[in-house]
């Protein structure tokens, strides 16, 4: 018998927009008007802001580690601006900050977070999101499991997960992408494809050519693209949102981007980067070829650019200031937000603050005497 081809398929690389701001007039009519782009411009600078403000709370000693989203503002904000805002949910890992504050988590949450605080992790009331997510690919499970919820429910709403390159070597990684495909959950995978897993570049940890060609396997729609290019970066996300809505199953998303700072600020990555490497990203930057594109649209000058960076400033103030205020928490807050009904024994922890019988019954000191 003749050998056939069992099984051939391709992956679309997109970009609209290139590092000089040069847009392909065709693809961007189907994407962002310059009314959007122009606000998700000044917003990406105001996330930048305040991560390089971040930073400098952890070298003075006033917040515990933290990693920067420098470098990856386009990937979040991108497809945080394709989901709808109450509808989706979003299952972050740590490096989706604008996403997160685009649909309604309170900014200085994310700082309470890494200042050590659990109420950074408390959800508001009617924000569709996860906490963020330190463990590594756990988050595309819990993303599976509520996409698998709203499908059962008949809920038109979609989960796109985010994570990095990294966390596709993790078998949760493909028990989430097994079940989603499987079970046709409305799910988004959003890998952000940073080129380094902490200090392990992406050709040592996978010998695959892309990171999306894995979707392959689980038979899912997958695309390869510009994750430093907004405009891309929202019109992937946004068909793979509407397949999803409209019943088309979970998507895969390689949003090919560059992690500019240290993994966190516990990192030096210059002991295992090539300073020529991040030069060349450095002019990838998705902020600067933005702002390059709306200067040549005449949307945008030095004038109002210093105008916003003074705005930024006075923003940042007001979150770090309202993270740094915030009333310590009372020890009864370790108790009183598990149970309904507190069980009799921890109700005497509570009451006595000690852990140990004797601390709880002080008159068992004569039982020892007395045996």
């Amino acid at each position: 018998m003749p050998i056939r081809t069992a099984y051939q398929a391709k992956i679309d690389y997109v970009q609209i927009m290139d590092e000089h701001g040069v847009v392909d007039e065709k693809l961007v009519k189907d994407t962002l008007s310059d009314e959007q782009v122009l606000e998700l411009y000044q917003y990406m600078c105001r996330c930048r802001a305040l991560d390089e403000t971040a930073f400098k709370l952890q070298r003075s000693g006033r917040m515990g580690t933290y990693p920067q989203n420098k470098g990856q503002e386009a990937a979040a904000i991108g497809a945080g601006f394709a989901a709808k805002r109450g509808v989706d949910w979003l299952c972050p890992c740590y490096r989706e900050n604008a996403a997160l504050w685009m649909h309604g988590l309170p900014m200085h949450y994310v700082l309470l977070h890494w200042m050590g605080d659990e109420r950074g992790n408390q959800i508001p009331e009617g924000v569709r999101m996860t906490p963020l997510c330190i463990p590594i690919g756990t988050q595309m499970l819990h993303a599976t499991g509520i996409a698998w919820a709203m499908k059962l429910k008949k809920e038109p709403s979609v989960a796109i997960t985010f994570f990095g390159d990294g966390a596709t070597s993790e078998g949760d990684f493909h028990e989430a992408m097994n079940f989603a495909s499987t079970f046709q959950t409305p799910t988004v995978f959003f890998c952000q494809n940073n080129h380094w897993a902490i200090s392990v570049p992406r050709e040592s940890q996978m010998n695959s050519e892309t990171v999306a060609q894995k979707a392959l396997a689980y038979g899912m729609p997958t695309t390869q693209v510009d994750g430093n290019d907004l405009m891309a970066v929202y019109k992937v996300t946004r068909d793979a949102i509407e397949r999803a809505r409209a019943g088309g199953g979970p998507s895969f998303i390689e949003a090919v981007t560059y992690r500019l700072a240290d993994h966190t600020t516990a990192d030096d990555a210059r002991r295992y980067r090539d300073p020529k490497e991040v030069e060349a990203w450095q002019g990838k930057d998705p902020i600067i070829r933005l702002r390059k594109y709306l200067t040549v649209k005449g949307l945008w000058d030095d004038q109002k650019q210093a105008e916003l960076d003074e705005a930024a400033k006075a923003m940042v103030t007001e979150v770090v200031r309202a993270a740094e205020g915030i009333a310590k928490p009372t020890v009864h807050d370790i108790f009183d937000y598990t149970y309904a009904q507190l069980p009799s024994e921890l109700d005497v922890q509570k009451r006595t603050m000690r852990t140990n019988s004797l601390g709880q019954a002080p008159e068992q000191a004569g039982l020892a005497s007395g045996a």
